[in-house]
């Protein structure tokens, strides 16, 4: 039987490019998480685009603070916050030469490998509702704070791989859970 080639992680120039661009762009990639030897992943269906000075919806529009310096630090690496007081969201950096800081924020997956796992971290068995939302994805994952500043390149825990080639027709719209900036249509969703 023939084993499959590991896909190519993607490299530190995929991220250092518009923020907008690399949120469109990882639609189809596949988010992994690597716990022990086992594996967790899914492919990565809905993100948001959050930059720096243009974006008031931004956690770095201000300034930079100790959450967010992720942000204006190397691309490539997670920016993992905690919201709503009980949650984690993770975030890929990226951003081009002409913004001091910028990430995607990876809203929805569906799920690929590890199912069983999701199922256990999540406490539910409904495979569509898994990792369907920031939030959820997170905790299938087991992305937490000591994710923070993960190198997506290098680590050996979490990563972005490229996928075979998916198909599907882009919809971008309003971010969610926003008050300023709605008017950026940096929502993106792609239909597996």
């Amino acid at each position: 039987m023939k084993s499959k080639a590991p896909k190519m992680r993607l490299s530190r120039e995929f991220y250092a490019r518009n923020t907008v661009e690399v949120a469109k762009d990882l639609l189809g990639k596949t988010l992994v998480r690597k716990i022990g030897k086992k594996t967790v992943s899914g492919i990565i269906t809905e993100t948001e685009a959050y930059r720096h000075s243009d974006d008031p919806a931004s956690h770095a529009f201000r300034s930079r603070t100790e959450r967010n310096k992720a942000m204006f630090g190397e691309v490539g690496h997670a920016y993992v916050y905690f919201t709503y007081g009980m949650y984690y969201c993770v975030n890929a950096v990226a951003k081009s030469k002409n913004f001091q800081a910028g990430a995607v924020l990876i809203r929805a997956l569906e799920p690929k490998e590890g199912i069983d796992i999701m199922i256990q971290n999540r406490k539910t068995e409904n495979v569509s509702n898994l990792a369907n939302g920031p939030a959820k994805l997170t905790i299938a994952l087991g992305i937490t704070k000591m994710h923070y500043g993960e190198d997506l390149v290098n680590s050996s825990q979490l990563y972005i791989t490229e996928e075979d080639k998916v198909n599907g027709k882009i919809s971008a719209g309003s971010r969610i859970g926003i008050r300023q900036g709605t008017e950026k249509l940096w929502n993106f969703k792609i239909k597996i």
